[in-house]
């Protein structure tokens, strides 16, 4: 939670091999946050990506600030759920948020995750999809998602449908927001014309007031 008291979202993003989505995926959670007013940070933890996503990674660092990306790499591929303890350990928010780094998520969902969470003083965990169990784009308060993670055993994607899993059973309210999964990014473009337009005109005066 923030200094002031106010909500503070947590991305947790893990990487690899994404130096080309990268910059889309942190630039469009920014915009996002900053739309709605809600503070936030992001967390990239980069497990040793040989194509260049790690220092991408701290290019972004520089232009948003270390406030807002904190790179916490990790030496090689270990696995998604290792993954999300590691980048929990460095989290200041008091809700999480997990996603993909590859743009199959689009972050403009992420208000109504909030909003949806606000109407439930006991909603805990959001997810997309009513039969998506291996989703991995989820809102989760920081306390539970510490205490589903104690429960979880799994390392890989199995990870995500565990964790639904021990939410059940530890009797977690589990709500659910409709969105539009869409296939990576590069190859296929997942994102409108005029998104990518912006983005980069949102790059051009990054680089010119840094």
């Amino acid at each position: 939670m923030a200094a002031d008291g106010a909500d503070k979202f947590s991305v947790l993003l893990p990487t690899y091999n994404e130096r080309e989505n990268l910059p889309l995926v942190v630039w469009l959670l920014a915009r996002t946050f900053r739309e709605s007013g809600n503070n936030f940070e992001i967390i990239i933890i980069d497990d040793g990506s040989p194509d260049g996503t790690q220092e991408i990674a701290e290019q972004l660092e520089k232009i948003y600030g270390s406030d807002k990306i904190l790179l916490r790499p990790r030496a090689r591929k270990l696995g998604l759920g290792t993954a999300y303890i590691h980048g929990m350990k460095h989290a200041t928010g008091n809700f999480i948020v997990i996603m993909d780094a590859d743009l199959s998520h689009h972050p403009k969902f992420i208000p109504e995750f909030i909003s949806r969470g606000a109407n439930f003083l006991t909603q805990v965990l959001l997810r997309p999809g009513a039969s998506d169990l291996t989703g991995s784009f989820r809102l989760y308060r920081k306390e539970v998602l510490q205490k589903l993670m104690e429960k979880c055993v799994s390392k890989g994607y199995v990870f995500q449908m565990e964790m639904i899993v021990r939410a059940r059973q530890l009797g977690y309210t589990i709500g659910e927001v409709p969105i539009s999964f869409v296939d990576r990014v590069y190859g296929e473009s997942k994102l409108g014309g005029n998104e990518i337009v912006s983005f980069l005109k949102g790059l051009l005066t990054l680089f010119a007031t840094t």
